[in-house]
């Protein structure tokens, strides 16, 4: 089931409401920038029993995205509304599980008004994932870790739409016999998946790369952060190694829609998933509501 929301835009190109569009009819103009350049940012949030979870946090992120793009600032009003529209009438529609991406684009080359829209649909099936776990190699995303300090116009940090990296990387995975990818920086320092986060366990304590050096800060692994605190976990962001994964009692890539994702291999060499750990893990993201 698909559901399309677009966001309308005065002339001016602020945010003046949503409406629900037909999801087979074409709405996007061929000159909008975001196809035409990759001009754009977007997140995705996950659907779980009607909720759209940690939905504040991405709108908050899609903020920052904004700013980093000089895009227009988006009306977070007009966004939530569209957001839980979409969720509500997935919902409506049996869908128990799904996803929910909003866009915003520079809109039409030289118009001067962007474009938004919200996409729902239902999530694939992660199970497999999310219990038997995922083989993972290690690529080097080719600059510092400083990046963001260095060479802020690269937009490290920033979702955006220019997801051909990201694209290329999974196909590369996909050769070398493996699920998804954990970048790496230049210099030798642990990032971010495509499109997740790095958590590890070692002994009592979760820990996560930095979000200083230029990756997401990581939406889910917030909410998982202040869970395993509840739960009597010490939690800490850190610059982390190859090393430091290698030594790890446990290791997972954490995101919106897939959830936690045991890492059982790196490089082709098997290590050890904390079963019991991840299920809870899971079940506490399940719990959650906006």
């Amino acid at each position: 089931m698909n559901v399309v929301a677009l966001i309308d835009f005065d002339a001016a190109g602020a945010a003046t409401g949503h409406r629900l569009v037909d999801p087979d009819a074409p709405q996007l103009l061929v000159t909008d920038l975001g196809a035409t350049r990759g001009d754009g940012i977007f997140e995705t949030a996950s659907l779980v029993h009607g909720s759209v979870q940690a939905l504040e946090a991405h709108l908050q992120r899609l903020v920052q995205s904004a700013a980093m793009l000089q895009l227009p600032a988006p009306d977070i009003d007009v966004w939530r509304d569209a957001v839980r529209e979409v969720g509500a009438t997935l919902t409506a529609g049996g869908v128990t599980e799904g996803s929910i991406k909003f866009v915003l684009t520079r809109g039409v080359e030289g118009a001067g008004v962007p474009t938004g829209w919200v996409f729902g649909t239902d999530s694939p099936d992660f199970t497999a994932d999310r219990t038997d776990g995922i083989r993972i190699v290690l690529l080097d995303r080719g600059y510092r870790h400083d990046v963001s300090q260095t060479s802020p116009w690269l937009l490290a940090g920033a979702k955006t739409l220019s997801y051909a990296v990201n694209r290329a990387v999974q196909r590369e995975a996909a050769r070398r016999g493996a699920d998804d990818v954990l970048f790496v920086s230049s210099d030798g320092y642990l990032l971010e998946g495509p499109t997740s986060t790095l958590v590890m366990r070692m002994g009592g304590r979760l820990v996560t790369p930095r979000v200083d050096i230029g990756i997401l800060a990581g939406t889910t692994q917030a909410d998982l952060f202040a869970w395993a605190e509840s739960a009597g976990f010490a939690t800490g962001y850190e610059l982390l190694t190859p090393d430091d994964l290698a030594a790890a009692d446990a290791a997972w890539l954490v995101s919106s829609v897939r959830h936690v994702a045991p890492v059982r291999a790196v490089d082709g060499a098997a290590r050890a998933i904390d079963a019991e750990l991840t299920a809870r893990m899971n079940a506490a993201l399940d719990a959650r509501t906006e």
